[in-house]
Order: structure tokens, then C-alpha cells, then sequence
């Protein structure tokens, strides 16, 4: 299945929306991704000036450089500042160690970077409620929440410190770039590699048990838990099938595409350089946003993620024209609108834009799920982050990637380390799978 990674003509001619995925730090950081070589298969990274920013109601913003001297230099407090620059620098200059070994499996084996990994592991379980606690700027803390957040969980979570700390040393080790063309540039180029290699790739088949597949020594199948059950029949029983069962989903997203007949009219000029801009407010806003989720409902203020393409890429749309691709967190399943609520919090940040909106397109939790039946409910990470489901997802095994039946392998986001578009899941599936057929 897939199809978190495509890009589309939802709107008008011309105007290139990203389906699912538009802003791709783990891509960047995807040793897999390097080691394919994407850039030779016409793969092309845009790296907008500002990686992250996130505005606030008294005309101040956090702006994410990829330098870290350079963004704690519009940091509004001199303690805030140095302790952040103390804190991330390592940590930025470790990533590649970072992701190498934890951004995966359940590392089980001897440390070979004790320090270096230590110093992101500690305070990546703690969640981001705690770690803003270090901090006393309002602009910082909010920086903080915005990035915590995308673990769609509440801030009090554990984990969502190390899903934020991730997302902020991401930023300033490799940006949070764009690919020119759209998301789907990411997938042609992967096509590319799998083509030179003699690979084929048959695509409009639904297969609805593996029976239908022709003769094979291994199936990975990119399946979240309940579609793994469905296609695999009677080959999966007993605690793998029941733990299979009990898989828990996370919240949903409701996205909203909108067309501009201009860039979008920030209050804060800067905001123009932006890449990626988190419309949320406070620390304590983005907190309650987020807390209501889990309650089951929507906040009348819910944070909002937006990108805005084609301020850096023109081939997103034509002359005079703005692309904007926007998302809230929703209840798993909910049956609600919140367009407005999305046009409301970008309004408060950029006065006007509704009057410069010419198209809208939008996907309710209920529309992800059809396009794609591995977003259930409209959980596009593949299940929930939380702590007691994040290395063992999607069962308890010490290879997580295996299951029971030694011919069939999970390589979804329902596997470690969870969603985004990195391929390490399908990399590590892919290992398993060669130590199963070759042992």
C-alpha cells in the first residue's frame, strides 16, 4: 500500500499539492537514501533559509537556522540561548551516529558511541513538558511544544522530548528540505534505483491474501497490523496474532490544501524564508491542543502544521500563483470539519489570507483512510508513538520486522522507527528478511 510520499493535482491545473508528505528532514537524513544515491536518479533537495519557525501573538518568532550560533542569535534570552547552543551543537554533530543506531530497532548490542548516543537518548524519553521546563522564554518553549507535537501525543507523553529533540537537531544537522517537483520526485528517483538494479514494479493489483502473490521465499508487506491480518490469512495465530489485534492507533489529521493568488501575508516578515511554520501560539496552547486529541476532540485553536512550497519551488505552481499545505491533529476517526479552524489559525498569523485563497481541497480523516487503508482512522504514522508500543511495533519480538511465519516480513511505518519517509523500516525489513532466506 504506502502513499504517504506522492504528490498530486488536487486543485487546479497546474498546481502541484503533496498528497501526504511535503517537508522531509528524515529523508535527508536516511543513510539508506545516501547510500542509494537518490541525487543521481533526479532527485533534487531545496533547503529553504529558515528550517522551522513558529510565530507568536506579540509579533515575535523562534526561526530554526540550520547554523545553530545563528539561531540562538534571535533567541529573546541569553540563558535560554547558551543552554540551547550547549545542548544541540553535540547533538547536531552526532546525528548521523544518532540515526544510525537508534532510529531503529531496539538496540540490543554493545554501545560503540556511548556519549554521543547518550547525550540524545537521556533526555529523549522524558516528555517535551519536562524538557521546556529547562527553559524560560515563551518563544523558546513554544518552539519546543511545536516540535513535540509532531509525535501526536500530549506533551506530558514520554518520548515526545526525544521526538522533538530529533526534529530540532534534524533541522540544523541536514535542514528540513523540500524536493524539487514535489514529494513524488522522492518515490520516481527510488523507482529509478529499483529499475537500474532489474527490479519490476507492478502497480493498480489489490492483493487481498498473500495466496494471490506468485511463488516467493519472503513477502514484506508495507501493511499496518490490521491489514498484516487480513492478508495473511490463517499463517499468523496465536500470542503474534492476538498482540497483532491489540495494536493501537493514534489520532488522525484532518489536511488542508489551499491555492493563493499570492505568498501568504505573514504579520512577521521572516516568516516568508520559512520552510515549515507551526501555527499554535504558547507553549500552553500547543499543550492544550494537543491534550484535547487524546480526549477525543478538536480545539477550537489546534496547532497547525503548514509548509509553503513554492515560495522556494516554482514548478509547484504557475506564475502568481501559492501552494499551501496545511494539517491538524483530529481524534482517530473523527467525523468533524476543521477547515475553518485551520483558516482561523492562519489568519491570526497572516492577516488576509482568506481573501487571497482561490482553491481549497481538503482530506478528512475518513478521505486518508480510502486513499490509503494503511491510515487508519487518518493515523498517518502508522500506529501510536506511545512509549509501550514504540520499539516493540508491532509486537513484542526481538527482531520486529519478522513475524511467526518465517516466509512473511512487516515493512510498514507499524515497524521501527515508526513514520516518515526514510525507508529505515523497509531497510531493516529487508535485512531480516535476508538473514531469513539465507540462514
Amino acid at each position: 500500500m504506502g502513499g504517504g510520499c506522492r504528490s498530486a493535482k488536487l486543485t487546479l491545473p497546474g498546481v502541484v499539492h503533496d498528497v501526504c508528505s511535503a517537508i522531509h528532514p528524515l529523508a535527508r537524513s536516511s543513510p539508506l537514501f545516501r547510500e542509494l544515491d537518490l541525487d543521481r536518479h533526479g532527485l533534487a533537495w531545496i533547503e529553504p533559509p529558515i528550517q522551522i519557525a513558529h510565530p507568536l501573538d506579540d509579533g515575535r518568532a523562534a526561526l530554526v537556522y540550520r547554523d545553530v550560533r545563528r539561531t540562538v542569535a534571535t533567541f529573546d534570552d541569553a540563558a535560554d540561548a547558551r543552554a540551547y547552543q550547549g545542548w544541540m551543537e553535540p547533538i547536531a554533530a552526532d546525528w548521523d551516529l544518532v540515526v544510525r543506531h537508534l532510529l531503529g530497532p531496539l538496540p540490543l548490542g554493545a554501545i560503540r558511541h556511548p556519549v554521543a548516543l547518550g547525550r540524545f537518548a537521556l533526555p529523549a524519553v522524558l516528555p517535551m513538558a519536562a524538557v521546556a521546563r529547562r527553559f524560560s522564554s515563551p518563544m523558546l518553549r513554544a518552539l519546543l511544544a511545536g516540535c513535540g507535537a509532531h509525535s501526536f501525543l500530549p506533551l506530558t507523553a514520554p518520548l515526545t522530548g526525544g521526538i522533538g529533540l530529533s526534529l530540532l537537531a534534524s533541522a540544523h544537522a541536514v535542514g528540513w528540505p523540500l524536493p524539487r517537483g514535489g514529494a513524488g520526485r522522492i518515490v520516481d528517483a527510488l523507482a529509478s534505483v529499483l529499475r537500474e538494479a532489474g527490479g519490476e514494479i507492478e502497480t493498480g493489483v489489490e492483493v487481498r491474501d498473500l495466496r494471490e502473490l506468485p511463488p516467493h521465499r519472503a513477502a514484506l508487506l508495507d501493511l499496518t497490523p490490521r491489514q498484516v491480518l487480513a492478508v495473511a490469512g490463517d499463517r499468523l495465530r496465536g500470542l503474534y496474532a492476538a498482540q497483532l489485534r491489540r495494536y493501537r492507533y493514534g489520532p488522525g489529521t484532518f489536511k488542508l490544501d489551499l491555492v493563493l493568488d499570492g505568498p501568504v501575508p505573514w504579520r512577521i516578515p521572516e516568516l516568508a524564508d520559512a520552510g515549515t511554520v507551526h501555527l499554535g501560539g504558547t507553549f500552553a496552547e500547543v499543550a492544550a491542543s494537543e491534550r484535547a486529541v487524546s480526549r477525543g476532540r478538536v480545539h477550537e485553536r489546534p496547532f497547525v502544521l503548514l509548509a509553503q512550497p513554492s515560495r522556494f519551488d516554482p514548478t509547484r505552481a504557475p506564475e502568481g500563483r501559492h501552494v499551501v499545505w496545511a494539517y491538524c491533529h483530529v481524534p482517530n476517526g473523527w467525523d468533524g470539519g476543521a477547515t475553518e479552524r485551520i483558516l482561523g489559525q492562519l489568519e491570526r498569523f497572516a492577516p488576509g489570507v482568506r481573501d487571497r485563497i482561490v482553491a481549497q481541497h481538503a482530506l478528512t480523516p475518513a478521505a486518508l483512510e480510502a486513499y490509503n487503508p494503511n491510515d487508519v482512522g487518518g493515523d498517518i504514522n502508522g500506529g501510536l508513538m506511545h512509549w509501550a508500543q514504540f520499539f516493540t511495533r508491532p509486537a513484542l519480538r526481538l527482531d520486529p520486522y519478522s513475524t511467526p511465519d518465517p516466509g512473511i516480513f512487516v515493512c510498514s511505518a507499524s515497524t521501527p522507527p515508526g513514520g516518515g519517509v526514510h525507508g529505515l523500516c523497509g531497510m531493516h525489513a529487508a535485512r531480516s528478511a535476508l538473514r531469513g532466506v539465507l540462514a
